[in-house]
């Protein structure tokens, strides 16, 4: 019978060491991890674990936990580990690509786990990266039509140089849309757009944000997409900014929205009928924006989110007199101008908005 609890001692004592990075992910940062690649000598979460088994030429797996493990393995693990992984793996990642985090999407997750120890992308012997640092990019991607709300294949050509994402249509000579990569945004959003590689481009167009929803069959070929985005985004930032330092460029490349999701919203009087709508909260830019559907292309409007210093406050529940029929978690925006009244589908998803809001509302305003 196999005795599970062989060197299981000297396992958790690795992975409790400090100095080793044992204690995190070495792929996206979760605490505890309760696997390891003993081909790799590195400690990993159960979701990295599973996209490790898909490398068997390159990863081999174990539970530290369930799974029997031999000495020349132990002694493995403890000559390498997750710093020493580190160095070798990443030591060249360019600073506008994004390193997943426990959060992030599964396509994020093993396309950086395929880029650094599949295709060697970053090691420090590498002569040429696969991923494009230039921010200049050209294909077929596959876009939602803004009102058949169909998927068609779209040729989009990014270029840093010249600062503009452009994309067209088959019956277009000229590009269908031109926009500036000042203004461009990237996020994946596999749930909302429903499929694993969805993502969706945000920019403004006449004072309004506009939405593009796309996707591509390959997942490397939709996380090179975002990377180069992030790449000409950073170029852009870099040349804005000549003085800022990298490390307060690198958050400013792109961003996710902070939070998600319905909530029904009144007029300005209190007095109409409460409408559904979905909200993103975009608090880089300190804007909650809605729209009628999550895929739609235009918002409907948006309220901007001030700091505390200027009057602005959230509240739990509805002002006197606002009385709601169906969802009635309630929470109040207090402007200096007027009062936003919302309400939630329960009261956690209340408590959400509330820790959300004065989460933005509690940081200063900058230029």
């Amino acid at each position: 019978m196999v005795d599970r609890e062989f060197n299981k001692k000297p396992l958790l004592e690795l992975l409790r060491e400090a100095g080793t990075g044992n204690s995190q992910c070495a792929d996206c940062g979760t605490p505890d991890p309760e696997w390891a690649s003993y081909k790799l000598g590195i400690f990993i979460c159960l979701n990295c674990s599973g996209i490790h088994r898909k490398l068997p030429e390159i990863s081999r797996v174990k539970s530290i936990h369930l799974d029997f493990w031999e000495n020349d393995l132990l002694e493995f693990m403890k000559t390498h580990g997750n710093l020493w992984a580190k160095a070798k793996y990443e030591a060249k990642v360019p600073p506008f690509y994004y390193i997943p985090q426990s959060k992030d999407c599964l396509v994020l997750k093993e396309q950086w786990i395929r880029a650094k120890y599949e295709r060697e992308e970053f090691v420090a012997t590498s002569v040429c990266h696969e991923t494009d640092s230039s921010g200049s990019r050209e294909g077929f991607l596959w876009k939602r039509g803004r009102d058949s709300r169909q998927f068609l294949e779209r040729r989009f050509l990014l270029s840093a140089r010249e600062g503009v994402l452009t994309y067209y249509t088959k019956e277009s000579k000229g590009p269908k849309a031109v926009i500036s990569i000042k203004d461009l945004n990237a996020m994946f959003q596999t749930e909302k757009i429903r499929n694993p590689h969805g993502l969706q481009i945000t920019y403004s167009k006449e004072g309004q944000t506009r939405n593009l929803f796309v996707y591509h069959e390959s997942g490397k070929e939709i996380v090179d997409w975002f990377n180069a985005i992030r790449a000409a985004r950073f170029h852009y930032l870099r040349t804005a900014f000549p003085t800022a330092p990298e490390a307060e460029l690198i958050p400013k490349i792109t961003r996710n929205y902070f939070k998600e999701g319905y909530m029904e919203k009144t007029g300005p009087k209190h007095n109409e009928a409460f409408k559904k709508r979905w909200f993103s909260l975009d608090s880089q830019e300190r804007n909650l924006l809605y729209f009628k559907d999550p895929l739609d292309a235009f918002e409907l409007g948006r309220v901007f989110i001030g700091s505390k210093e200027q009057g602005y406050e959230v509240q739990a529940g509805l002002p006197r007199g606002v009385r709601k029929k169906r969802w009635r978690a309630g929470l109040t925006i207090v402007t200096p101008h007027r009062k936003f009244v919302f309400v939630c589908e329960n009261d956690r998803e209340q408590k959400e908005w509330i820790a959300a809001l004065n989460e933005v509302i509690s940081r200063p305003v900058t230029a």
